[in-house]
């Protein structure tokens, strides 16, 4: 038995590609047409978005570095002339203030050179005196008088200096601080330049860190630091830059910036390791919203605001993140009304559901 071929299938296949074509540029139309989207007659409801305000809130622009601390001010008390110790008046590791006694140096030979300096120059003033008086008699020559009284000055620079000797036998606190561990004992013989005790100033203290030279031009004195040490973890100090080296160091091509830090509480020592955030730039009041509200096209960024009913599509300026948050520099108001969640659901123009999940601004 033979069978036909049925006639339908002796069509030109360009034809059917090009009836195929038909058919499915039609199904589109029938799909994004009005009367197929958007909740029109007949057609399925508009899609559902999550839609909020933007709140406004505190960013900051800030840079992490490393540093240490360091005293505020620190010297290592040293004699300036040689001598015998023979008394200590300070205790180790003790505040003191600045101008007290720590260590007195056998003084029997400089007071004795300051009396003999002061003999000198009762005599020289004695010669100087009759000297002046016989000049103006005409008894004595100009020469004589000038001679005296070179002598004269010569002998009160000795006084001057014998008396300066004696005073260091007296070593003093330059400053208010808290006194190290010493290096001496009563007895020892010292000279210049032997350590007897460090004395540190530590409130405030100073924080060395490095910034890297691509930042050089946005830093500036009085910028805020905020200081993390761990030996003291939770625990955030507040501190400003005081001053900015203007050598950059070649080796790390950084920038090195010195800050002070209170510690009125005496918790921070010198030589801590710190961590350290800069702050650049703060702003109070900066309109922040959730990253899932802004979404890329190409180079730029773009949020869906809903108005009338309907998804609008606005091209926003973007700045800093923080905790999965995004700052709007421009594009978006506080009333404006943002798609927050199902963007990728709608079309620009389109009709929206929209469901409200406003929170009060922070």
């Amino acid at each position: 038995m033979q069978f036909s071929r049925p006639s339908w299938l002796n069509i030109n296949p360009r034809i059917a590609a090009v009836a195929i074509g038909v058919l499915v540029l039609g199904v589109l139309y029938y799909a994004f047409s009005g009367s197929g989207a958007g909740g029109g007659p007949g057609g399925p409801p508009p899609p559902s978005v999550l839609v909020g305000h933007a709140q406004t809130g505190l960013v900051s622009h800030e840079i992490s570095a490393v540093g240490s601390l360091r005293s505020n001010e620190s010297v290592v008390i040293q004699p300036e002339i040689t001598g015998r110790v023979s008394e200590i008046s300070f205790n180790e590791g003790e505040a003191v203030l600045k101008g007290a006694t720590l260590i007195r140096l056998d003084d029997s030979v400089y007071r004795a050179e300051l009396q003999q300096a002061e003999a000198q120059l009762a005599l020289s003033k004695a010669n100087f005196d009759r000297s002046s008086d016989l000049f103006k008699r005409g008894n004595a020559s100009a020469r004589a008088r000038d001679e005296a009284l070179a002598q004269m000055r010569v002998d009160e620079a000795n006084a001057a200096l014998a008396r300066a000797l004696l005073d260091k036998t007296n070593i003093t606190a330059p400053f208010d601080g808290i006194l190290g561990l010493r290096q001496l004992s009563v007895g020892d013989y010292v000279k210049p330049g032997d350590k007897v005790v460090n004395i540190e100033d530590i409130d405030p203290v100073k924080v060395d860190f490095r910034i890297p030279e691509i930042h050089a031009a946005v830093l500036k004195v009085g910028q805020e630091i905020m200081v993390m040490l761990d030996p003291l973890p939770g625990k955030s100090f507040r501190g400003s830059v005081y001053a900015i080296d203007p050598l950059i160091d070649p080796n790390g091509r950084a920038v090195v910036l010195r800050a002070t830090v209170e510690n009125q509480q005496g918790e921070l020592r010198p030589g801590m390791f710190a961590r350290v955030n800069l702050v650049l730039d703060r702003r109070e009041d900066a309109i922040l919203l959730p990253e899932t509200a802004v979404f890329p096209l190409g180079q730029k960024r773009f949020v869906f605001k809903v108005a009338d009913g309907k998804a609008v599509r606005a091209e926003v300026e973007t700045g800093l993140r923080r905790e999965g948050k995004v700052e709007i520099i421009s594009g978006v108001t506080l009333a404006d009304q943002i798609v927050l969640e199902g963007h990728f659901k709608i079309q620009d123009g389109r009709p929206v559901t929209a469901v409200s999940d406003d929170k009060p601004s922070s």
